[in-house]
């Protein structure tokens, strides 16, 4: 008898009671309940799991729900693998007030720098700063603080600086489910190099 067996019923340590995978007409409700309660975004392998169904039939009922979420007061956002339920952008402002979330409208010089991160992730600093003519640090900054931009990798040249990218924050912010659903941005000047930038 191991000690685990003699401990006290109440202390023994709970094994995950297996569960059938839902009916097919019923895994949209479930993954909307899990989603509801739910405080970060969860990958698709790891809500697969947790209703134990295949993951093409996870993916298939995501797009599902997505679709009947339309027109609703929520949304399912997906970012690659990562989905997560966030209210729909014109209830945003009443969430906010509500939350106590309201903060400053974004400066130009933010907008303009997280516009060229957006567009042209993965960037350098130097690549931002580039685009603008002038220093970057201050909205770099507001742009992380506000959780809009992220440091997601370092650049294969000389010095390796930082390469930032938006965030699942960003879509939330500008209401958008993807980001291909991000308008076209009509470019008249060829984009940047980021080897040839970071060695100058």
């Amino acid at each position: 008898m191991t000690n685990e067996d003699s401990a006290p019923a109440h202390l023994r340590r709970q094994k995950p009671k297996l569960i059938e995978p839902p009916a097919r007409e019923e895994l949209c409700n479930v993954l909307e309940a899990v989603l509801f309660v739910a405080d970060s975004p969860i990958e698709i392998g790891a809500l697969s799991r947790t209703v134990n169904a295949a993951k093409h039939d996870v993916s298939d009922a995501l797009l599902e729900l997505a679709e009947a979420l339309r027109d609703r007061g929520v949304r399912l956002q997906r970012t690659g693998d990562v989905v997560q339920l966030v209210s729909a952008p014109r209830t945003a402002s009443y969430v906010a007030r509500f939350l106590g979330l309201e903060h400053p409208p974004l400066t130009n010089a933010s907008l303009e720098t997280l516009a060229i991160i957006a567009y042209r992730q993965p960037i350098t600093r130097t690549g931002i700063e580039s685009v603008r003519g002038v220093d970057c640090d201050g909205p770099i900054r507001t742009l992380m603080a506000r959780e809009l931009v992220e440091e997601i990798g370092r650049a294969p040249v000389v010095g390796r600086p930082v390469l930032f990218g938006t965030t699942v924050r960003f879509l939330e912010y500008f209401g958008l489910e993807k980001p291909e659903d991000m308008p076209p941005l009509p470019l008249t000047e060829q984009p940047i190099d980021e080897g040839e930038e970071a060695i100058m």
